[in-house]
């Protein structure tokens, strides 16, 4: 489905704020299948079906900030604390697992989909690296850092979901000419670029700080900045396949990081072993 052409940035927010957003058929059964198994029903488990995937990752954290008691100081970042905040039953109540993403594209837009599912497939491997990187250098913050590297690219996943025409007239524009840039590609489209529409989303829906953060660009050199940037550019990059040309640049950016040569880099992210 294509909904209705918004020509502006704050009607995009406007419509993302206050619309139902969908969930992956796959997050949706497994909340399924758990309700229907008391046994192995709690805050752990259900986190654990959520953190597999950004939209209803998102979704949770949307509703969250937008029913926050006024006695709470800190922002909750870690997915089960939102659970056991909210209550179990709360959560699954207020937060559904609906409506489902391939409900809402249809049978006429599954290329589509498959943009969408690998760009799904991309943040949850980017947060799985991030996650990976915080632990190995005793940042105390690796939820924040994982939950960031999952909703990096949520302004992109929703515009699969919700403008799936303009967003294939973006990639057929990059198939074209493959040195136009994507913000150019996506301001000829719909007026704005999706990081623009990433932070607008990040501010009005009280995402976390370290999402703003890492869209600052004079906020770089941090370290956890560089964890979430270097983790999201090697998933996007080994998407392509382990032999893409950018891959050398990060597994040095990261090195440099975890304060490891590139080899080792390679051996901890499993590339020595996809290139044999």
């Amino acid at each position: 489905m294509q909904f209705k052409t918004k020509n502006k940035l704050s009607e995009w927010v406007s419509f993302l704020t206050r619309t139902e957003i969908p969930v992956l058929r796959q997050t949706a059964r497994n909340i399924t299948l758990l309700e229907q198994d008391d046994k192995h029903l709690n805050a752990r488990s259900l986190a654990h079906v959520v953190k597999n995937d950004p939209l209803m990752t998102a979704k949770l954290l949307r509703y969250l900030q937008q029913h926050k008691h006024r006695c709470q100081e800190h922002d909750v970042v870690e997915v089960e604390q939102m659970i056991m905040m909210l209550g179990l039953e709360a959560t699954l109540n207020k937060v559904s697992a609906k409506p489902v993403v391939e409900d809402i594209l249809g049978r006429d837009h599954m290329n589509t989909l498959v943009y969408l599912l690998r760009t799904t497939h991309r943040a949850h491997v980017a947060s799985s690296y991030a996650f990976d990187w915080a632990v190995r250098l005793h940042d105390l913050h690796f939820e924040e850092i994982r939950i960031t590297a999952l909703l990096h690219d949520i302004s992109e996943i929703l515009m699969w979901c919700f403008a799936p025409d303009d967003m294939l007239k973006i990639k057929n524009m990059q198939k074209q000419d493959k040195t136009i840039r994507s913000a150019t590609a996506q301001e000829s489209v719909f007026g704005f670029s999706l990081n623009q529409l990433q932070y607008e989303l990040a501010v009005k829906w009280k995402l976390p700080q370290l999402l703003m953060t890492v869209m600052d660009s004079n906020c770089s050199n941090q370290q956890r900045v560089r964890n979430v940037n270097y983790a999201v550019n090697l998933a996007r990059h080994s998407a392509n396949g382990w032999d893409d040309a950018a891959l050398p640049d990060d597994y040095d950016d990261i090195a440099k990081l975890l304060h490891l040569q590139p080899t080792e880099v390679m051996t901890i992210v499993g590339a020595d072993k996809q290139r044999e």
